[in-house]
């Protein structure tokens, strides 16, 4: 990220903002009129990672120091396995110390005759978006960039991400790593995702580690208070309290920006209790309003909270339209109706009917074989999970998994029978497989 926006860039923009204010105020937008001022654009939520807005987001880009937020959560896995101490002491490779003095760049001073936390590399990495820093704690974790690097990959395949390209930790062109560009990447690469795939790896963050958002959140904090180069850091992040693009409920996550990637951010609010995961990959018109991402971040947000809310859909003990009944093995009778056993909550955008739902039952193995329920079973046994959605919505949700489910329970009491009318129905399927 460029450290070139001055304080008279901020004066500008908190002027552009200002004017702004007096504009006439924009109406809810509808979805087939809203549109973010970005390449890409994605929205979720981060419960239950429903898609919410879908701008090109599966289309693979640049996104700069985006990336840092996977090598972030390998940092936070570590020490939640035990592996890393947050007060671990990590020494500074000759490489890392001089990508953080290097022009133009986003870093914070490290130097190789001292020692720094993993927690204060981490912090900084984040807050102040210190390439360097992430470089340190990639050599710190793997011995070297490269295999930090590869380690990140193997992440995001675990996560079902196949078209990722990651070429270094820190988001940096590789022009800027010279001969310490890992080996096998080209002299200009970039690292690039989707938005999708970058809103996968933010809402596995927040949700496997919440505790992120303390330090996301925060707006500034000194680094290396007792060095040489004691530094105060100041969040990128522009929507925070204080600067000038705040927005109430905001707390992260993580900005980019190259040539290449041009002005990203993959922001995060919480409002009336429902977390949203934003994503807008190079913003239009950054250059000449570096307040451009999170403008079109806030409209994202606002459209969200304005075009969806969360409704109960189903009903408890509503029949299922494709599975009204089971069959029942050795039971007093052949059948037992099932039903839903609740509603399920879901996310839907004002203009959806949610008369018209979609619910696809999933029958448990164990319990249920051939189609079949073996006697006796009392009233409300489960026999399986059914997910509901809307048949309207397209957009879907962020992994396959992710759809609100209810149980399939049984609805009545079902007996066995006794034994003579057992062997007689045996006697008589017997039979039956010859005409």
């Amino acid at each position: 990220m460029s450290i070139k926006k001055t304080r008279l860039v901020l004066l500008l923009a908190s002027l552009i903002l200002c004017l702004a204010s007096f504009l006439p105020a924009v109406a809810v937008q509808a979805e087939d009129t809203f549109k973010v001022n970005a390449k890409a654009a994605f929205a979720v939520d981060a419960q239950s990672g429903k898609i919410l807005y879908d701008q090109d987001g599966e289309k693979t880009m640049g996104i700069a120091s985006i990336t840092k937020i996977i090598g972030l959560y390998i940092v936070l896995d570590q020490v939640k396995e035990g592996k890393l101490s947050w007060d671990d002491k990590v020494s500074i490779s000759d490489y890392a110390e001089n990508l953080s003095v290097t022009p133009d760049l986003s870093n914070v001073p490290l130097h190789k005759e001292n020692t720094y936390t993993v927690k204060e590399l981490f912090d900084s990495a984040i807050i102040q978006s210190a390439n360097a820093s992430m470089v340190a704690l990639a050599e710190k974790i793997s011995g070297s960039e490269a295999k930090f690097t590869e380690r990140m990959k193997e992440q995001l395949k675990d996560w079902g991400i196949k078209d990722a390209t990651i070429v270094n930790a820190s988001g940096l062109n590789n022009s800027y790593l010279g001969e310490n560009r890992p080996e096998g990447t080209g002299e200009n690469d970039e690292n690039q995702m989707s938005a999708q795939d970058v809103a996968i790896v933010a809402r596995h963050l927040i949700l496997d580690f919440p505790e992120i958002l303390d330090v996301s959140s925060t707006t500034t904090q000194m680094f290396g208070e007792n060095t040489q180069s004691p530094v105060e850091m100041v969040n990128w992040n522009w929507m925070l309290p204080g600067f000038v693009n705040y927005k109430e409920g905001v707390d992260g996550l993580k900005t980019g920006t190259t040539e290449l990637a041009g002005a990203c951010f993959v922001g995060t609010i919480t409002k009336n209790d429902q977390r949203i995961i934003t994503v807008v990959l190079n913003a239009d018109g950054h250059a000449e309003n570096p307040s451009a991402r999170f403008n079109e971040t806030a409209r994202l947000m606002d459209y969200c909270y304005d075009n969806w809310s969360e409704k109960e859909l189903g009903k408890a003990n509503a029949s299922i339209p494709s599975l009204k009944t089971i069959d029942v093995k050795d039971g007093k009778e052949s059948t037992v109706p099932v039903v839903l056993k609740s509603p399920v909550k879901v996310w839907v955008r004002n203009d959806m009917d949610t008369g018209k739902l979609t619910i696809t039952p999933t029958l448990d193995k164990k319990q249920v074989t051939d189609n079949e329920i073996q006697a006796p079973m009392d009233k409300g046994t489960k026999i399986g999970t059914a997910t509901i959605t809307l048949a309207e919505d397209k957009l879907g949700y962020l992994e396959d998994n992710n759809a609100p489910s209810t149980e399939i329970i049984t609805d009545k009491t079902v007996e066995k029978a006794n034994i003579f009318v057992i062997g007689w129905r045996r006697v008589a399927e017997f039979f039956g497989n010859f005409f």
